[in-house]
């Protein structure tokens, strides 16, 4: 009897040995490799787009024609706005040139002794010294309109540069800008309303 549970004994000991060995699995888990890449999608280069617009090339077609730098970078809305400045100012040149030129002539005609009934009536019985100030207030105002009107030029042709660069910057289709009221309480100000942009990616 002893033997007999001596045997048991010996077998169940070994049969939970047994147990507690690690079975091999018979399928194998490898790691997946996550840097593999997809074949058949198209790699594009980052400077693929922006090699089409060149500052320099944008700039250079606004020097030789104003507005020409902004059809360049596909921006043809810029082109009322240069060309109606443009007008503008040179129309305000024009007439302060002609009202300058307008005095002089009448400034002579009276120096002379040329001044006739009608001319007269035209110059409001205007004196040599308010002609004097008429011809010279509008050589000023004539000088400046010209200084803004080669200031437009030159941002015209920054605005070409600048925006070319702008085109190697690929925006987020998802980026959203919304304007809305906006209200705020302060212990120190108080409550205080205004305008909030708000910014999403």
């Amino acid at each position: 009897m002893k033997h007999f549970l001596g045997t048991w004994l010996l077998i169940g000991v070994c049969s939970l040995a047994y147990s507690q060995e690690a079975k091999k699995d018979s399928i194998q888990n490898t790691p997946t490799d996550t840097l593999i890449s997809k074949s058949g999608k198209r790699v594009v280069d980052i400077d693929t787009y922006s090699q089409r617009f060149n500052p320099r090339k944008a700039m250079l077609y606004a020097a030789v024609l104003p507005g020409l730098g902004q059809v360049y970078n596909k921006k043809y809305w810029k082109l009322p706005l240069v060309y109606g400045g443009f007008y503008a100012l040179i129309t305000v040149v024009d007439f302060y040139s002609k009202a300058g030129n307008k005095a002089r002539n009448d400034l002579f005609d009276l120096l002379d002794g040329k001044v006739n009934a009608q001319s007269r009536s035209l110059l409001f019985d205007l004196t040599e010294t308010q002609l004097r100030t008429i011809i010279d207030q509008a050589q000023r105002q004539r000088d400046y309109f010209l200084i803004f009107t080669g200031f437009l030029y030159l941002l015209q042709m920054v605005d070409a540069h600048v925006d070319a660069h702008l085109k190697e910057f690929d925006l987020n289709p998802k980026l959203k800008v919304r304007i809305e009221p906006h209200m705020e309480n302060s212990y120190y100000t108080g409550t205080s309303t205004g305008i909030a942009i708000k910014l999403r990616f």
